[in-house]
C-alpha cells in the first residue's frame, strides 16, 4: 500500500533535500522504500534518511559480501560505512553516515 498523498510529497521533499544528486533509478527505489508500510510511523526525513542507508548499502557496498562471510550485521555495517559515504558524498548528500549513529 503507498503512503497517502501528503507523506509522498513530504518523502519526495525529504529525499530532494538530502540526495540532490542521485541518480533517478536509485531515488525512485528510495522513495518506495521510505513509504513502506513499516516506515509509516517515522517522520519522512528520518524514513528517507533510513531507505537511503540501507539502499546504499546493500547496493553499492561489500555489506551483502561480508555477511556471507560470516561477519555479523553489525561488523559488517561498521567496514562499509566509507564506502557507503563514497556514494552519499558522489550524490551530493547533505548528511553522512557516522560510526556512532544508531539509526543507520
Amino acid at each position: 500500500m503507498s503512503a497517502p498523498t501528503g507523506r509522498r510529497r513530504a518523502i519526495a521533499k525529504a529525499l530532494t533535500a538530502l540526495l540532490p544528486m542521485a541518480p533517478y533509478a536509485d531515488m525512485e527505489k528510495i522513495r518506495a522504500d521510505a513509504g513502506a508500510v513499516h516506515m509509516k510511523t517515522l517522520p519522512p526525513s528520518i524514513a528517507v534518511w533510513l531507505a537511503t542507508v540501507a539502499h546504499v548499502r546493500h547496493g553499492y557496498t561489500d555489506y551483502e559480501k561480508l555477511l556471507a562471510e560470516g561477519y555479523d550485521r553489525d561488523s559488517a555495517r561498521f567496514f562499509v560505512i566509507d564506502q557507503t559515504n563514497e556514494t552519499l558524498t558522489r550524490w551530493r548528500a547533505t548528511r553522512l553516515l557516522d560510526a556512532d549513529d544508531e539509526e543507520g
